[in-house]
């Protein structure tokens, strides 16, 4: 008989509790079963354990100490998170992403200007196609219209990720 937890699905919060990585007994436990994780307000930078959380849908990963150099196994069910080339190739069904406060990310909480922002979720809109919430905003399709202006045909395979060069204005 199945267990009642795969069945539905786990949904587990560990945010603001200083972690560095996903607790093993957390993946010992929940890790066939967990949907949602919540590890916002900690101290992440490696995502190698997404590798054990086959069924994991939604992650949260606000206030992080992600960089643009983080590796991320294959997710093949992750519809809500977070990294640009990597997500296009990982999680080719993400739909929901929100990576703020995080180096990642530039905006108002880190340092970062309004300009740099808007280049920052251009880049991440004309990046993955199925997108449809960035930072906890809805895409337009004005904003689809401007990615795909500034970010030309991204072209993104499983052995290697290309881009035109970005039309210079």
């Amino acid at each position: 008989m199945e267990d009642r937890r795969q069945r539905k699905g786990v949904r587990v919060s560990l945010a603001y509790l200083e972690l560095t990585d996903l607790p093993p007994d957390v993946k010992y436990s929940y890790g066939d079963c967990l949907v949602e994780l919540d590890l916002s307000h900690n101290k992440i930078t490696d995502l190698k354990f997404l590798a054990d959380l086959p069924r994991i849908q939604s992650l949260v990963l606000d206030s992080n100490q992600i960089t643009s150099h983080v590796k991320i196994p294959l997710c093949r069910n992750l519809q809500t998170c977070l990294f640009i080339n990597t997500l296009a190739k990982s999680c080719p069904s993400l739909r929901i992403l929100s990576m703020m406060n995080n180096e990642a990310a530039p905006s108002f909480f880190n340092g970062g200007t309004f300009s740099q922002y808007m280049d920052y979720r251009y880049f991440v809109i004309s990046s993955l196609p199925k997108l449809e919430v960035l930072d906890y905003s809805n895409i337009s399709q004005e904003e689809r219209n401007q990615a795909k202006r500034l970010y030309p045909a991204v072209i993104v395979d499983n052995r290697k990720t290309q881009r035109r060069k970005k039309p210079h204005s």
